[in-house]
């Protein structure tokens, strides 16, 4: 299951939140009676040098509440009496950046007091410290009128304070004293057009636009509310008129960015407002949102292993102007945010949630998460992974490290990819990519997470240019070469199209040169995912086997065992089996020794030095408990020009329930492991029962081990150099079998006795589906050509 937007997998205690829109207030008019998108004044004081007075200078305080910065050269501060028409003024200079004050210092009185913080304009109006009418003009001519002066042409914002004043915006404020100051809700953020409900009386606090205390200058940042931490420091708190632009917007919420940023690269400037229906706004709207802060887990209690989101839930959403500027997208890679190169987390701890020690400029995870909700750009991004059928594509920046080949980025031991982030088509559709290509110039998105990984929802499709790459064809077979291939074919069943039948086919006989053995695994039975009890699965192999033929290759014949009913794991009802197909017209021919069913064991028997199957083809250890809902292995005895070769098709546990690389938990852990190391451990034994017979027996262990050359199932397949792990001895850029969340990697394996491995053999990874957006399986194939004239 996926989301295509972000209310999908929701908690019920998230989705069930009153989630309220604000009413949207109009664009502002020009006067007053609006509510002003940015500048107001913040704060009054008229009693300045009077007795027991603070400060010795009376003031005037304005505040940015917008997302731009405001030029107010030209514009006056403009003040009269409580019920006077005489206005006296100071004109303004210079600009008042978004989040910041600006200190208009007006007259002295006689008395004492400290002296205000450097002011950012100088006048001598003489402010009662009482009651009066102080008013932001656009212009510098002076007003005339007592009353009703909100409203005249050119107010920018206005202030009747104290119980006598003639004029105000509603009503005006409270009495002032020598000790006391108007001061406006929100540090100066709130605005409702009513001088009564939007300030309050308390003790002068000037701030001048130097002031870089409460939130970069007065009232709350959405970088206040990320904080430089994996979780919001303010997480169940209410937050109130927080500024910032629209970015993107979804079918249940919408993403916002403050144009403002601190100069800390370790919060996030963005963050999503939950809204549950309509979001009612639109990008490039410069809106104030009031909300409480939460941390949602993408899953519900089903995605446990999941980081969590900082957002903002129950929002009051305030429409300050439209067609506002867009923050600029931080670039991740070259000339930017250069991503770690190899640690994921350096956490050890387990929970990252309440490890502490945020370490963006190291680890992966934590840059990523440092850039949580903002408009992120990567330039000219290398495609690592084919885009899925859920619109998803892998990439990582110029300049990453450890490329395959083909362009893909290789998975190591020690490196888990930090730079990659995957695309998704949550608000704009991504295009049809492959391994290798580019996405041409600029792509931009939001930074999202679900699922384990970042994601970075474009909001423009991008342009792709091909990296040309092609399906690989191996080298034919010459006279005297055993060719042996596995396969894993995707839960091939009757059920599916004949052009996957005919794909596979063609890959067979034209790109692995119809080889003499191919295992093949994920083979379903007649009835495919239907749970009906079926387990034969002869039609499948017989559509298979038509289609190789009718596609130019050999008459192929094939081995298998049907497994128990819904014992084997895989898809519920498929029954999916190993199978050995095979052609025996260039001097291969199967042993049959009849009489194994699906839980006889096989074992090894030794012919006066020379080994045998006691059942071909049959299962080993199928009661071991390390075979538990997982395939068993299937056992062949083969002769190639009449000498004996034994075969072991294999298809180890899958790594579900194994914890993500980007997820909650540092390090992951991988309980899936242990079952495929006693599967190891028992193929082994199995493998060591031949060769303690004959230690120049000719052996092949094959298929899809789910586990890497470098893990330590593999380790236990070769433990004392009885067998030779093939994927392990190419160049490091050659080492993938299989590209997931766009990390190429090895799942599939050919090992090979030591007798065979003294020989000449050419080995091949043949690259025709896990680079590519279509593809017929989600692995490649491999083979091995071991000379045995």
């Amino acid at each position: 299951m996926r989301r295509t937007d972000r209310v999908r997998l929701r908690t019920t205690a998230v989705a069930s939140a009153a989630a309220v829109v604000g009413a949207l207030l109009a664009l502002p008019a020009a006067t007053a009676q609006a509510v002003s998108p940015d500048v107001v004044i913040s704060q009054v004081y008229g009693g300045g040098g009077n007795s027991g007075a603070p400060y010795t200078n009376d003031f005037v305080e304005l505040y940015n509440r917008g997302t731009t910065a405001v030029n107010v050269t030209g514009w006056t501060l403009q003040y009269a009496s409580a019920g006077g028409s005489s206005w006296s003024r100071t004109t303004l200079t210079g600009t008042i950046a978004p989040g910041k004050y600006y200190l208009v210092q007006e007259a002295a009185g006689t008395g004492s007091g400290t002296a205000l913080p450097t002011p950012d304009a100088t006048g001598t109006l003489a402010l009662s410290a009482t009651s009066g009418k102080v008013a932001l003009a656009t212009s510098g001519t002076a007003l005339t009128c007592a009353s009703g002066c909100a409203t005249q042409p050119g107010v920018k914002d206005f202030v009747g304070y104290g119980s006598s004043a003639s004029s105000a915006e509603g009503s005006p404020t409270g009495n002032l004293s020598n000790t006391t100051a108007a001061l406006r809700a929100g540090s100066g953020a709130t605005d409702t057009d009513n001088n009564a409900a939007d300030f309050a009386t308390g003790a002068p606090t000037p701030r001048n636009s130097s002031y870089s205390g409460g939130g970069s200058g007065g009232g709350t940042r959405i970088h206040d509310i990320q904080g430089a931490a994996r979780t919001s420091p303010l997480a169940g708190s209410s937050v109130s008129a927080v500024p910032g632009v629209v970015t993107a917007v979804g079918a249940s919420g919408f993403w916002y960015q403050d144009p403002a940023p601190d100069t800390d690269p370790a919060t996030s400037e963005a963050v999503y407002v939950y809204t549950a229906g309509a979001p009612g706004v639109a990008v490039g709207d410069s809106v104030k949102v009031g909300a409480t802060v939460a941390e949602y887990r993408p899953g519900g209690t089903g995605g446990t292993t999941n980081l969590t989101i900082t957002e903002l839930t129950s929002p009051t959403v305030t429409v300050l102007a439209h067609n506002a500027a867009l923050p600029a997208a931080t670039v991740v890679g070259a000339g930017g945010r250069v991503p770690p190169a190899s640690v994921i987390s350096s956490v050890t701890s387990g929970d990252v949630e309440t490890a502490g020690g945020f370490r963006p400029a190291t680890d992966g995870l934590d840059l990523w998460e440092s850039l949580e909700g903002m408009r992120v750009e990567l330039d000219n991004a290398a495609v690592v992974g084919p885009r899925t059928t859920f619109g998803e594509i892998p990439v990582v920046p110029q300049g990453s490290t450890t490329r395959t080949n083909r362009g893909g980025i290789l998975l190591q031991a020690a490196d888990g990819n930090p730079e990659r982030v995957l695309l998704d088509d949550v608000l704009a559709p991504t295009p049809t990519a492959d391994v290798g290509d580019t996405l041409s110039g600029a792509t931009v998105g939001v930074l999202d997470y679900s699922f384990g990984n970042f994601k970075l929802l474009v909001t423009a499709t991008p342009s792709v240019a091909s990296g040309g790459i092609a399906p690989e064809t191996t080298a034919a077979p010459a006279a005297g070469e055993l060719a042996t291939a596995t396969f894993n074919v995707e839960n091939l069943a009757p059920s599916d199209p004949q052009s996957k039948f005919d794909g596979l086919a063609a890959g067979i006989v034209t790109n692995l040169r119809s080889p003499d053995l191919v295992a093949l695994e994920e083979i379903q039975d007649n009835s495919g995912a239907t749970d009906d009890g079926t387990v034969a699965a002869d039609q499948t192999l017989a559509r298979l086997t038509a289609a190789i033929t009718a596609a130019g290759g050999p008459a192929y014949s094939y081995r298998q065992i049907n497994p128990v009913n819904d014992q084997d794991g895989g898809q519920p009802g498929g029954n999916i089996r190993q199978v050995f197909l095979f052609r025996s017209d260039r001097g291969l021919t199967f042993t049959d020794r009849p009489g194994a069913g699906s839980t006889t064991a096989d074992s090894v028997v030794d012919n006066g030095g020379t080994p045998a199957l006691a059942y071909s083809p049959g299962r080993i250890d199928p009661a071991n408990s390390a075979f538990n809902a997982s395939r068993k292995p299937l056992a062949g005895e083969f002769r190639w020009n009449g000498r004996p070769v034994f075969v072991i098709a294999n298809h180890f546990n899958s790594k579900g329930g194994d914890q993500p690389l980007f997820g909650r938990y540092q390090q992951p852990t991988r309980p899936s492991e242990t079952q495929r190391h006693a599967q190891a451990a028992a193929v082994k034994g199995f493998t060591d029962q031949i060769l303690a017979v004959d230690p120049n027996a000719s052996v092949i262990v094959l298929g899809d081990l789910n586990d890497f050359e470098f893990s330590r199932t593999a380790d236990l397949l070769t433990a004392g150099g009885s067998l030779v792990d093939l994927p392990r001895t190419l160049p490091l850029a050659e080492r993938y079998t299989y590209v997931y969340e766009g990390n190429s990697q090895v799942l599939d394996h050919i090992l090979i006795s030591p007798a065979l491995a003294a020989k000449p053999y050419g080995y091949d990874i043949v690259h025709l589906n896990s680079e590519f957006a279509t593809q017929l399986s989600d692995h490649d194939p491999q083979i091995v050509r071991i000379p045995l004239p």
